[in-house]
């Protein structure tokens, strides 16, 4: 039986390939967007879910309440939690310390090699190991970081560190770190197996964290009191069977009244899931949205759905033309479920065909948008996850979009159907209801997708057009080795200062602008009153201003005094004085020291846009520089320009050596989530018309040739083709109107929402709404006048001439 359903399935499909056509292409690429969209969100949440116990596993935050409905939450911890917290709380099981580090060189002595820096060493307790368990190719679990200057390496560094050696044979090998602090030599008592699941742990080199507290740097890595925060500084803990998290938070909110100081009675200890960990604030600043993924997922299922919306309306709409097929089973003795089944499975047969066309169109997408997707993300259409996600969906899909019409179409009447007749309409149809409003809803999506990428197409203009306070041309920097040797940053400077084509050179630990922020308070005198200001500070040196072309209000740049400082605009706003001549010579107190006015710029950009100016404070700190600015002649070749220029950085950091960037790459980066969000959006768009075209191509060839008649004795009668193609296509002109009308406010809404997110942003393009509205019409009138034009062309005698 079987067989003849998929025999005669397969002749249906021949037979009619407009049809077939229209359902496969829109099929395909519904599945094909899901499919996509799946794998990517299976591996965003596939993140550190292999540890033994993960959902007893929890990350330490603070939160602090800066001012009433201001919350801040972070993933550091101060020191001295860290100290107590299994102490104070019982149903702590385990606790385990990370301290990340930045930057870090790496030495091995023996060998008197230059490894390089690192961003994958931290200090660690024993019990990060006991909660985060690996295996251990040598060493001692239990002991291995215990005592200070003792270290556990991963295979990845002990390939790197110690190339053609065995685990055993490094035991007792030193290794030197360079840090910003100081120099730990410490020696390997482990080697451990690198995660081959996906993780946001990627830490190679582990030293005991006790070497902190032996080398009395617990001042400097901030762990020394309950008031301090660094955001290296992290916390795990893992509870025991029977506790929950709100138990945890329970135990955190008495602790942090127990130690925090009054001053400190705004912040507070919470507990954060490990399996949040990849949505929040990570090692490698690759942080995933859960509103983008959520996005994702609800454009996989209007897109799909779109599509199923294709299937049931094209197939109740040609559900006349197997009325007699119908007739004919039923009379020979098929029952109602026989037919459910026989349509049911042609509807499988082609979201079977569908899947795999989608398998090899989902491969042609994920191409497209590789930029887009995770660096780790692995894609392949053939795997387990893939062919399981599409078995369920195939199944899904094949009664989603063939149940309705296969009741419709088993319900007709057999002495009806071989007349040549339907079921008798009276009143209200489901059939043609459905058939208008699913198209109305297809168009509703389509629009709603095209109008919010044209709002955010016209806000990222906008955003690029605005001045910014600096110039962005030309203007090249690199890093430097943090807390380096201050002569060496100054040799640089005066290295490159020399070069013919360089017009200037900075040294700050700031960019003119970018994502990274320092904040603190500065005290200012006004009216007899001391009055607390939070202002943006920037650590930057003399040359700073005119390097990257800063316009300057009154008094002068700085002479590379400490206590000498320059303030914005916004800052004399802020304190209440109009004129910038009459702040200078002021001081104020700032990082507990007075500092005096020297000079006044005008606001500039420090960060992006979607941020308001702050009051700022340029202030002179060279132990801290790390970065290095050079303005380029607009003449010159830039790209020799900065092939010279890292050369001689190459020549002062021979180890280090870091290759320069333009300032303007940077800035494009800071709306590079935005530009996802509108390629994504943009392709949903394209995707939700494609579908809904198809659709309507399809409805329209099966309306208009029910209508050929109809069009024949109006032209006999004297119509001409204008007025049989306005009369055909006057339907289409209302289902697009009333799908514009359902689609605006949706998408003003959720264009709105996400134009507050910008300081500096557009009022709302309500002409852009109209515009698209048009476009979608004139689109539609296209196809429908497509077909019209060939039946209004069609002589009449031949249409006519069996009547």
């Amino acid at each position: 039986m079987l067989k003849n359903y998929l025999i005669i399935a397969l002749r249906n499909i021949k037979r009619n390939k407009l049809r077939s056509l229209v359902h496969i292409l829109g099929l395909s690429l519904g599945i094909a967007i899901c499919l996509l969209i799946f794998n990517v969100v299976w591996h965003a949440y596939s993140f550190d879910k292999f540890h033994t116990d993960s959902e007893r596993i929890f990350r330490i935050n603070t939160v602090t309440e800066w001012e009433p409905g201001n919350l801040f939450q972070s993933s550091a911890t101060n020191g001295p939690l860290g100290e107590v917290i299994d102490e104070e709380i019982s149903l702590i099981e385990n606790k385990g310390r990370l301290y990340t580090l930045y930057e870090t060189m790496v030495v091995i002595p023996e060998q008197n090699k230059v490894i390089g820096r690192s961003n994958k060493v931290a200090f660690s307790d024993p019990g990060f190991f006991e909660i985060f368990q690996r295996e251990w190719l040598s060493g001692n679990p239990e002991r291995a970081l215990l005592e200070p200057y003792s270290a556990v390496i991963s295979e990845a560094s002990l390939k790197k560190y110690f190339p053609g050696s065995n685990a055993d044979d490094v035991l007792g090998k030193e290794i030197l770190w360079v840090d910003a602090a100081d120099s730990i030599y410490a020696q390997v008592q482990g080697v451990i197996m690198d995660y081959s699941e996906n993780t946001d742990f990627f830490f190679t080199d582990f030293i005991s964290f006790s070497t902190i507290t032996k080398k009395e740097k617990e001042d400097w890595y901030g762990l020394h009191s309950w008031s301090n925060l660094n955001t290296a500084s992290q916390l795990f803990v893992k509870i025991s069977k029977n506790s929950s998290n709100s138990d945890l938070d329970e135990g955190l909110s008495l602790l942090a009244k127990k130690y925090l100081n009054e001053e400190d009675s705004q912040t507070k200890f919470i507990s954060e899931p490990l399996s949040e960990l990849h949505f929040s604030e990570n090692y490698d600043d690759t942080t995933v949205s859960k509103t983008l993924l959520n996005g994702l997922i609800y454009i996989g299922i209007i897109i799909l759905l779109l599509a199923c919306l294709n299937f049931i309306n094209l197939e109740t709409a040609l559900a006349i033309n197997r009325a007699k097929e119908v007739g004919i089973r039923k009379t020979l003795g098929s029952d109602r479920g026989q037919l459910l089944l026989q349509f049911l499975t042609e509807t499988f047969l082609f979201v079977l065909i569908s899947t795999v066309f989608a398998v090899f169109l989902s491969d042609l997408i994920q191409i497209y948008f590789k930029e887009y997707l995770p660096a780790n993300f692995k894609f392949s259409g053939i795997s387990v996850l893939s062919i399981g996600f599409l078995a369920m969906n195939a199944l899904l899909l094949t009664l989603l979009s063939g149940l309705y019409p296969a009741f419709f179409l088993s319900k007709y009447q057999p002495q009806r159907a071989l007349k040549g007749e339907v079921i008798a309409q009276r009143g209200f149809s489901l059939g043609v209801f459905l058939r208008k409003n699913l198209s109305v809803l297809q168009f509703s999506a389509s629009i709603a997708f095209i109008i919010m990428v044209m709002v955010l197409n016209s806000q990222l203009k906008h955003i690029h057009s605005q001045p910014l306070g600096f110039e962005k041309e030309a203007v090249l920097y690199t890093n430097l080795p943090f807390m380096g040797e201050r002569s060496k940053r100054e040799l640089l400077a005066e290295r490159i200062r020399n070069e013919r084509f360089v017009e200037g050179v900075s040294l700050s630990n700031n960019l003119v602008s970018s994502n990274s922020i320092w904040t603190s308070d500065a005290y200012v005198m006004v009216d007899s009153l001391e009055q607390q200001l939070n202002v943006h500070v920037m650590n930057v040196d003399s040359a700073f201003v005119s390097v990257n072309g800063i316009p300057m209000l009154a008094g002068r740049k700085s002479h590379h005094v400490a206590n000498e400082i320059l303030v914005n605009r916004n800052f004399l706003k802020a304190m209440g004085s109009p004129e910038p001549s009459e702040v200078l010579g002021q001081t104020i107190r700032f990082g507990g020291e007075p500092n005096i006015i020297i000079g006044v710029v005008e606001n500039f950009n420090a960060r992006n846009l979607k941020e308001e100016i702050m009051p700022m404070v340029l202030v002179y700190r060279p132990d801290y520089y790390y970065l290095l600015t050079a303005k380029i002649s607009k003449q010159q070749n830039l790209a020799y320009a900065k092939q010279r220029l890292e050369a001689i950085v190459e020549e002062v950091f021979p180890y280090e050596a870091s290759g320069f960037n333009f300032i303007d790459e940077v800035l494009e980066g800071f709306y590079e989530d935005d530009r996802k969000i509108q390629g994504v959006l943009g392709f949903a768009g394209a995707a939700a018309i494609i579908i809904s075209i198809l659709g309507l191509f399809g409805l329209s060839s099966f309306t208009i040739a029910q209508r050929t008649k109809e069009v024949s004795i109006r032209k006999v009668l004297g119509a001409g083709i204008v007025e049989i193609i306005a009369l055909v296509s006057k339907q289409y002109v209302w289902l697009v109107l009333i799908s514009f009308a359902l689609a605006a406010y949706p998408a003003y809404y959720l264009s709105n929402i996400w134009l507050q997110q910008y300081a500096y942003r557009i009022e709302m393009p309500y002409l852009l709404f109209m515009a698209v509205g048009i476009g979608v019409l004139l689109l539609a009138l296209l196809v429908v006048g497509f077909h019209s034009l060939g039946v209004a062309n069609t002589n009449p005698a031949k249409v006519l001439k069996s009547e």
